[in-house]
């Protein structure tokens, strides 16, 4: 692979030892007892790590990539929702009326949308909105079930597509990125991506999506089940094949996103079940680029959890979320960014002239 993906791919660094050093030792003396703050501490050690300096900087503007693409596979009657929802939607968020959208006012991120696959026309005016992105790779993806979701040249070029998005990005002065996606029909490939990458079987990783009931959940875990059977040979042969067979054009820039944001050097939230799919191929790719993400939730879908489980993640949010959209990360933004004004702000013991008396971690007093 050559390109922009690779060229992020060749640029991640694990996490800074010394600032991730210096930061813990800074925890040990800010005025309170040692890990009273409990997560918060271990995220603000992270933010170090990731900005390679202590205290590290506030992960202030986010900018939050939405990227939608079109799935073949709901021609298999995965979803009740039909796919021109998907450029409605898109429509939606470009007017501001998305939960995404309200959200994101609230913790002062930007939205960005990003065309990587919608098969319909979208409505008249987003051409010209100014959150709209174009990165179009094809008009979605073919039936998963029965064919290749894409080829392996349309893969990379969605991967580029997200590696680039992060970039300029953070070229435009994004301190944290956080993970959007729209796609009806898009658990599908999650789950069949998730299944493939951690060998569990699909009836474990596939959830309801948007709601379907017992019959439609068992109609899409059977789907699943025929595309890793159909797709045996691509699964065998690696991630980029795996992605290419049974994955989507916004999970597969959403991997490229990932790996960018990393590559930049701000902290990579990441959102629910189809970034988390994301993020795991991502890891498969490019080995320790979890290491500078973190899970802003844990969504309801099985595979989401599943994934937490295989990369050794703890969400900072549970709150029942399964919207997408990077609803559930855009919440976490404040609590991550509370962690970097521990380590900023708060005084040392010295500094304050307050004694620092050895006692039990979880005591107050």
């Amino acid at each position: 692979m050559t390109g922009p993906f690779q060229e992020a791919a060749a640029a991640v660094r694990p996490p800074d030892r010394r600032a991730t050093a210096e930061a813990l030792a800074l925890q040990d003396r800010l005025t309170k007892p040692r890990g009273a703050l409990g997560r918060l501490e271990g995220l603000g050690v992270q933010l170090a790590g990731i900005a390679r300096r202590c205290p590290p900087p506030r992960p202030v503007p986010a900018a939050v990539a939405v990227f939608a693409g079109d799935h073949g596979v709901v021609a298999e009657g995965v979803t009740p929702w039909p796919q021109e929802v998907t450029a409605q939607m898109v429509a939606n968020f470009l007017a501001g009326g998305a939960a995404i959208n309200v959200l994101a006012r609230q913790v002062g991120a930007d939205v960005v949308v990003v065309d990587v696959g919608v098969a319909t026309p979208l409505p008249t005016g987003c051409d010209a909105a100014p959150g709209l992105w174009v990165r179009k790779v094809a008009e979605g993806t073919a039936n998963l079930a029965v064919d290749p979701a894409m080829s392996g040249d349309e893969c990379r070029a969605a991967l580029d597509a997200g590696a680039e998005v992060a970039a300029e990005l953070v070229a435009q002065g994004a301190r944290a990125l956080v993970t959007g996606e729209m796609g009806i029909g898009n658990t599908t490939p999650a789950a069949a991506v998730i299944a493939a990458l951690t060998g569990r079987a699909p009836a474990q990783v596939t959830g309801r999506g948007t709601g379907v009931d017992a019959a439609g959940l068992a109609r899409k875990v059977a789907v699943v089940e025929r595309a890793l059977a159909r797709h045996a040979g691509a699964l065998a042969a690696g991630t980029l094949s795996t992605l290419a067979a049974v994955g989507g054009l916004e999970l597969a820039a959403l991997t490229g996103f990932v790996v960018g944001g990393v590559a930049a050097g701000v902290p990579v939230v990441v959102d629910g079940v189809s970034a988390d799919a994301a993020l795991l191929a991502a890891e498969r790719f490019v080995p320790g680029v979890a290491a500078g993400c973190v899970a802003g939730h844990r969504s309801v879908e099985p595979g989401a959890a599943a994934v937490l489980e295989e990369l050794g993640l703890e969400p900072i949010l549970d709150l029942g979320l399964r919207l997408g959209e990077g609803t559930g990360a855009c919440l976490a933004l404040p609590i991550l960014e509370a962690a970097a004004r521990v380590l900023g702000e708060m005084a040392t013991f010295d500094a304050a002239g307050v004694t620092d008396k050895p006692g039990s971690p979880d005591e107050a007093g």
